[in-house]
């Protein structure tokens, strides 16, 4: 299949995804409330499944993001890349040749289109499927794996919509496998202070927070190759915020979300939509049918969470401004606060001088999360400075020892139901959008996530 008919069957499939979204009807409330499990009901939230000596892994997607996280698996013990599947033939051959190069056997290859990744797990006896493929094949490829008993990892968001959501944790809890959104920045080591700040009790009791995903993503979504081929799409038929979980996913471990506390209700609101016009205005030829496309997508959406413990959460998304990168990673506590772009910490007895920041070096000192201090994730340096190693290391451990995973499917609900919510927020005048409770109110009696020991 050559590459101009591989991208022309993806387009397809992901206009088909997309006309299908826009042309369902409005959610019901009744989707929002609590369902029965479909399975036996989980005792724990904290699925345990039985150990893994080597972990059999079908990668889908193996482009940008698909390729870091399958270096970082060719680079960890008791793992086999068994198969790929990629639209693009030549994106599976690089894979291949990486797998090889590794001194692994050569995986099988799928490419016969958008759908194949269903050939793929029924037929290669896999332990776990990992797909890093555009927003709307996660939850396809996620629930293929399950069904068939394969335990599944995904990019981020895990979904966009909230029966999606659903239907991912009725999967996992029927089928009694793992199903991870593989949120990296949970993993990055300013985010891993502030958790280790919070669990320490440094910060005080936790009030608020602040995050978001702060990136000019505009040449990107105008590029012919790779997000370019997806991204804006979304923009055309969404308004809210697209990718919450960079930002969110790590205060929600702060807050002990799914672990004792909950988010409750969240309002949200977006800005006129001028950056992916104007940029096509000033970068496209006057005959390039791009430029006629119209947008819905607000440059900036700012949503506000509350949980039930009363705590108040800032949840930012802007991916069409110029502007630099940042993920705002404010954690406030009544005893100071620690906050990121610029990195700074105000500790109140602590500091130096009353009502000046510090710099994070001492804290590191003191501070930094024992994971941090391996040798192991020390010496990696590919994908975001370490942090996609470190949540891959951690996951494919987990697996092999048996444990519960750092994240598992009730936050990759919670934490990507966001999108849908928001969408319904800024649609009725930001009226308050109640966020379901996936755990069906087990989030009570569960243990919050500890400090993993190196």
């Amino acid at each position: 299949m050559s590459d101009d008919s591989s991208r022309r069957d993806f387009l397809k499939g992901t206009a088909a995804t997309l006309g299908a979204a826009a042309l369902r009807p409005s959610l019901s409330d009744a989707a929002l409330q609590p369902r029965a499990s479909t399975g036996p009901a989980p005792e724990t939230l904290l699925l345990a499944a039985p150990p893994l000596d080597r972990i059999r892994v079908g990668f889908v997607g193996v482009g940008g993001m698909g390729t870091v996280h399958l270096e970082n698996y060719l680079a960890l013990d008791g793992v086999d890349v068994v198969a790929i599947c990629d639209i693009d033939p030549s994106h599976a051959e690089r894979g291949r040749q990486k797998v090889v190069a590794a001194g692994q056997k050569p995986p099988a290859l799928y490419t016969r289109g958008v759908r194949d990744f269903e050939r793929m797990i029924g037929e290669q006896e896999l332990d776990l499927v990992f797909t890093a493929t555009p927003w709307e094949w996660h939850v396809p490829v996620m629930l293929e794996a399950l069904r068939t008993g394969k335990h599944g990892a995904t990019e981020v968001p895990a979904a966009y919509r909230v029966d999606d959501c659903w239907a991912l944790v009725e999967a996992a809890e029927k089928y009694r496998k793992h199903c991870v959104m593989m949120e990296n920045c949970c993993y990055d080591r300013r985010e891993m202070l502030a958790f280790m700040l919070a669990r320490k009790g440094i910060l005080g009791e936790l009030l608020h927070a602040e995050c978001g995903y702060l990136h000019d993503l505009r040449s990107i979504k105008f590029s012919t190759d790779g997000e370019g081929l997806w991204r804006r799409a979304h923009a055309m038929e969404h308004n809210g915020n697209r990718y919450p979980t960079h930002g969110l996913g790590p205060i929600a471990q702060c807050f002990d979300i799914n672990r004792g506390n909950q988010f409750d209700y969240l309002v949200s609101m977006s800005s006129p939509q001028r950056g992916l016009t104007l940029y096509a205005q000033e970068h496209l030829s006057a005959d390039d049918p791009r430029r006629k496309e119209l947008y819905k997508l607000g440059d900036v959406n700012v949503t506000l969470i509350r949980t039930v413990k009363g705590q108040t959460i800032y949840l930012a998304h802007n991916t069409d401004s110029p502007r630099p990168y940042s993920r705002l990673n404010t954690v406030q506590g009544t005893r100071g606060l620690i906050q990121g772009w610029p990195d700074r910490i105000y500790i109140e007895g602590r500091a130096e001088k009353s009502d000046e920041w510090e710099p994070l070096d001492k804290f590191y000192a003191e501070f930094e999360h024992p994971l941090w201090k391996s040798e192991t994730v020390k010496q990696a340096t590919r994908g975001h400075g370490g942090m996609d190693f470190l949540e891959d290391f951690r996951f494919v451990s987990c697996l092999r020892a048996g444990l519960p995973t750092d994240q598992n499917v009730y936050d990759a609900a919670a934490w990507s139901v966001v999108c849908e919510l928001t969408d319904r927020s800024v649609a009725d005048r930001s009226r308050p959008q109640d966020v379901p409770d996936f755990t069906r109110g087990k989030w009570k009696t569960t243990a919050p996530l500890g400090i993993v020991e190196a």
